[in-house]
């Protein structure tokens, strides 16, 4: 009695017109693919179903899927270690979980070291298994040469957070890096109370985003505050330890040093090297990228700003940007994706 009972409560294909504001032959269309069904009302349908636990709710998300076309994604990000690409890789992974319009798939690998090879031997790798690729690579020749070889087979490439492969590359997507080098500037000479020294690392000769960064840095300080010295960039190879060591030297050789900007990896090192030698507010760290160290600085203090990549709508963004270039063609325009940087300060986290 019981059984039947249940059968009888269960929900019915009037149940799931009803619940999608739609006929019951509309849900049957959808439901046996006898027509096509237009993807938001299609998309309707299957919500109404999965909401109110209709029986065939999945085989109503497989039908819509189906419909879609397709992308396969590939994504070479580099650290594999560091939270924030582990926080990137999630929310790539999140992204293709709610993409609407498109039915996504994604191949991650990260590379081993800043080496050219490590990400262009990735890149290529993935040709035949993917329908786009977008990566965080170095700038370097045989950079370019690798995203050429991938446009000559139909492979879109993207570059994130740092632009490589100008003139051959689809997108950039990320920071305008010109100005998160100000932005950073703006901070530091605002929150120092007298004139002095500022630092700047950067990660390497091959990040053309850090050397971007570097300009904005030195342009803000030229035309705003030009009573701070700018010292030499320091290259800090992204490290943790190059720059904990680094730091203590500048901070043990000039008293007088007011501002650090790290704008690339690193950030640990320098927040470690602050915590140690020097009180909270005395000197004006900027450090790129929310991540559980630089939050942690951020209220004890020891870091002044965080300038943050907005990951989930870069994703969101990356998504859409390489379904165009996929299913409507790859084009000749090599444009320039910028997204707003979330500011975090010690008051916002």
């Amino acid at each position: 009695m019981g059984f039947r009972q249940d059968m009888a409560n269960r929900p019915t294909i009037h149940d799931v017109a009803r619940e999608a504001g739609v006929s019951t032959a509309t849900v049957d269309r959808v439901l046996n693919g006898r027509e096509r069904v237009r993807e938001d009302t299609a998309r309707r349908v299957y919500d109404a179903a999965r909401l109110i636990g209709y029986h065939a709710a999945p085989l109503i998300g497989q039908r819509v899927q189906a419909e879609l076309p397709r992308l396969r994604l590939g994504l070479v990000l580099h650290k594999e270690r560091q939270s924030f690409y582990q926080a990137f890789k999630s929310e790539a992974e999140r992204a293709v979980a709610r993409a609407v319009g498109v039915r996504v798939s994604l191949q991650v690998g990260f590379a081993a070291s800043q080496s050219p090879k490590d990400f262009t031997s990735l890149m290529e790798g993935m040709a035949g298994r993917v329908d786009a690729i977008a990566a965080t690579a170095v700038t370097h020749p045989e950079v370019t040469e690798a995203v050429m070889r991938l446009n000559a087979k139909g492979v879109p490439c993207f570059s994130l957070l740092n632009d490589f492969g100008q003139g051959v590359r689809q997108n950039y997507l990320g920071l305008n890096n010109l100005k998160v080098g100000r932005i950073a500037a703006h901070m530091m000479a605002t929150a120092s109370h007298q004139a002095g020294k500022i630092a700047v690392f950067v990660g390497g000769y091959r990040w053309h985003g850090h050397e971007l960064r570097e300009t904005g840095v030195r342009s803000y300080f030229r035309e705003h505050a030009p009573q701070f010295q700018i010292l030499d960039t320091l290259i800090n190879l992204e490290t943790r330890q190059l720059t904990y060591e680094a730091t203590l030297d500048l901070l043990g050789r000039h008293p007088d040093l007011r501002g650090i900007y790290c704008a690339g990896g690193g950030m640990e090192g320098a927040i470690a090297a602050v915590r140690e030698a020097r009180a909270p507010g005395q000197v004006a760290l900027v450090v790129n990228e929310l991540t559980p160290e630089s939050r942690a600085a951020l209220i004890s203090r020891h870091v002044t700003m965080v300038i943050g990549t907005p990951l989930q709508r870069l994703c969101d963004d990356l998504i859409t940007l390489a379904s165009e270039a996929v299913n409507g063609g790859m084009t000749a325009v090599q444009g320039q994706h910028f997204l707003p940087p979330d500011l975090y300060l010690p008051e916002s986290v």
